[in-house]
């Protein structure tokens, strides 16, 4: 993976540029609209979120960006959720691609449904851009998401701070991974496994949570913990939802707090949880830079504009089951602790109010600087 990250300084320019374009009508001077990088976009732009139970980020954060995005560059967009269910995911699709949209911007389930997907909108000549989960072997000649592989790392580097916080010169480490057919999880346990391995660290189990369900990542922590007669130091979490379910085990047996727990998507609860100490660390992905990335690189390929969607996209994200790459836009995650959750907030991205909910919350956010 091309590790030479897009500054946000060259796609703030080339978002101008691209909304710019965006709001008049089409071309008059005989050129097809297709081919004019001022061309108005003729049709709707598709967009399929994946699920709501993996992480609260898809409907809280990227459906209202995407929306929004479109919204202010005058393009319809069709925005939809699979609630994960593949066949309704396909099914989803295939109501785009008769519709005839102009792009299709796909966060997938699996890379069976998705590839298929992605068969057939380019067979129906519709470009398709993965959205922050590559589809390995699909085809989409476009990627938009963030340094899976850092984003791993800011997990472990994370964790690895409170564990020597804690004192725990020798941990006993749990890695509790997202789902084994989801790239990103792979990514993810590549970066935080390098960073507690590369510490000279234990890990005593390796789990991967199928389908990133939450309550079947507490059942097997759950039954991690038993196995390791609650000899657990610290739990590699690949993401809030399965941080939160192992804080609720641990809770179960007297020990929120105590041991230090990862997260990642920077959702409410995990915030919540790093202001009470229940939790250790999160990443806040900027998902507004990433669906803007996406969009704006959507709103150049249903113009036609493969040159300007090229100039957008100047990374390269290898595709092993492929044996190609795709063009890529990876954007750069941030470490959040209990030090930084205000920057979470001020960034917009979620507020005060519906991170300091009860009156623990609201000391803690005030003794973090939150208002």
């Amino acid at each position: 993976m091309n590790k030479h990250l897009l500054g946000i300084g060259t796609l703030a320019a080339a978002a101008a540029l691209t909304l710019a374009g965006c709001g008049g009508g089409g071309s008059d001077s005989g050129q097809p609209a297709a081919s004019s990088s001022s061309a108005a976009v003729s049709g709707k732009i598709g967009v399929i979120l994946p699920d709501t139970e993996s992480s609260a980020r898809w409907e809280n954060a990227d459906r209202p960006s995407f929306q929004k995005a479109f919204d202010a560059a005058g393009v319809q967009a069709d925005i939809q959720n699979a609630q994960g269910d593949a066949t309704q995911f396909q099914t989803i699709a295939d109501g785009m691609i008769s519709a005839g949209v102009k792009a299709l911007i796909m966060t997938s389930i699996d890379p069976d449904s998705g590839g298929a997907v992605i068969k057939k909108a380019t067979d129906a000549g519709i470009p398709v851009i993965d959205y922050d989960r590559a589809n390995l072997g699909g085809g989409a000649k476009y990627y938009v998401s963030f340094d899976n592989v850092k984003v791993g790392q800011t997990i472990g580097e994370g964790l690895l701070s409170c564990i020597k916080a804690n004192g725990t010169t020798s941990p006993k480490i749990v890695e509790l991974n997202g789902s084994p057919d989801d790239n990103n999880a792979t990514l993810f346990k590549q970066g935080y496994d390098k960073v507690i391995r590369d510490a000279g660290y234990d890990v005593v189990a390796d789990q991967a949570v199928p389908k990133w369900n939450n309550d079947e990542g507490g059942r097997l922590f759950e039954q991690i913990y038993t196995k390791q007669d609650g000899k657990v130091d610290a739990v590699a979490a690949a993401n809030d939802g399965l941080g939160g379910a192992v804080v609720s085990v641990l809770t179960r047996n007297g020990l929120q707090g105590k041991v230090p727990v990862s997260g990642q998507d920077a959702t409410d609860e995990g915030l919540q949880r790093i202001l009470l100490g229940t939790q250790c660390n999160t990443v806040y992905k900027a998902v507004q830079k990433e669906v803007d990335a996406a969009s704006q690189l959507g709103i150049l390929l249903a113009k036609g504009d493969v040159a300007g969607a090229d100039a957008l996209a100047t990374q390269t994200f290898d595709d092993p089951k492929a044996g190609s790459s795709k063009k890529a836009i990876l954007l750069d995650p941030v470490g959040i602790t209990k030090d930084n959750v205000k920057s979470v907030i001020d960034d917009g991205y979620t507020t005060s109010a519906k991170v300091c909910t009860t009156a623990a919350l609201k000391k803690a956010c005030t003794a973090a600087g939150i208002s």
